[in-house]
């Protein structure tokens, strides 16, 4: 239990909590399962060490999924996690980039970095992965903002390229092992529904066959208040919010629509681009933009 305790306590240490965790971003919080992660996606570089790992402030970006982006600065390298864990979209691309985007600028400001001076200053180099926990078929290895929103040759002075992790047969790296914690999840979830049963006989069945074993013995605790805190929310809008979802439906698509456009606006993204990624019309947006400002 000490153990546990020194963990925890190094994670509250490092990270900038403002959202609740989900298992994913608290997993890779800790300092120990960072340096996994980085080692499983850099094993050339054997001189990195849990000190050269720094946590970046988790911000809501898109609300719809303000529970699993990650943020970690290895040395001069940010990497941007994101799980895609029920469904796949190629909208993915623009959501990783407005947390970069989000992630790049807290960087700069928690080091004091003046960006309208004449001296070119010290960026780090950005990497951006999907962490896609879900069994589906033509998956891409990789995600191209050009090639998927201007597949004819539009011009689009912007570019991102996400890298798509996916689960890998007979592999036991920290990755794999989320993929296949989140793969009995749902197995479970599928038996028993939104109940304390699942929660518990997804750690038991982990903790036997050794997929994330030693996280679970050392955080059962945490874990269990991790999940049981999005039960409730879960059922907190199965059980009472489904006629309000039935009569606002097609409003808050809206309202996540609108919140992606005005993301995209503080980019600097032009008006074709936002209609293509995001459905409204040129005057929806423009009046988002006046709003806005």
């Amino acid at each position: 239990m000490a153990m546990a305790s020194n963990i925890t306590n190094q994670t509250t240490k490092k990270t900038k909590r403002n959202t609740k965790d989900s298992v994913f971003t608290h997993l890779f919080s800790i300092p120990k399962y960072q340096l996994e992660l980085y080692q499983t996606l850099h094993p050339e570089d054997t001189s990195v060490a849990e000190s050269d790992i720094e946590t970046i402030t988790r911000e809501c970006v898109v609300a719809q999924h303000e529970h699993n982006d990650l943020g970690i600065l290895v040395k001069n390298t940010l990497m941007i996690f994101v799980e895609a864990q029920s469904s796949w979209s190629p909208n993915i691309v623009l959501r990783l980039m407005s947390y970069a985007i989000q992630s790049l600028m807290d960087y700069f400001r928690e080091r004091d970095v003046f960006l309208h001076g004449n001296t070119k200053v010290s960026c780090p180099k950005i990497e951006l992965y999907a962490i896609f926990s879900c069994e589906h078929n033509d998956t891409p290895v990789t995600l191209s903002l050009r090639k998927e929103f201007f597949p004819n040759g539009e011009h689009c002075d912007l570019d991102a390229t996400v890298h798509v992790i996916q689960f890998k047969e007979g592999n036991m790296d920290i990755i794999n092992q989320y993929i296949m914690f989140c793969r009995v999840f749902n197995q479970q979830l599928k038996m028993y529904g939104y109940s304390e049963k699942t929660i518990r006989e997804t750690l038991r069945i982990c903790s036997d066959e050794g997929i994330l074993a030693e996280y679970i013995k050392k955080m059962e605790n945490e874990i269990m208040d991790i999940m049981t805190t999005l039960f409730d929310q879960e059922n907190i809008t199965r059980l009472y919010g489904l006629e309000e979802r039935k009569a606002g439906r097609d409003e808050g698509r809206n309202e996540g629509r609108n919140e992606i456009a005005l993301n995209l606006l503080q980019m600097n993204m032009d008006i074709p681009f936002i209609q293509k990624a995001t459905g409204l019309s040129k005057d929806e947006i423009l009046k988002l933009k006046e709003k806005a400002e």
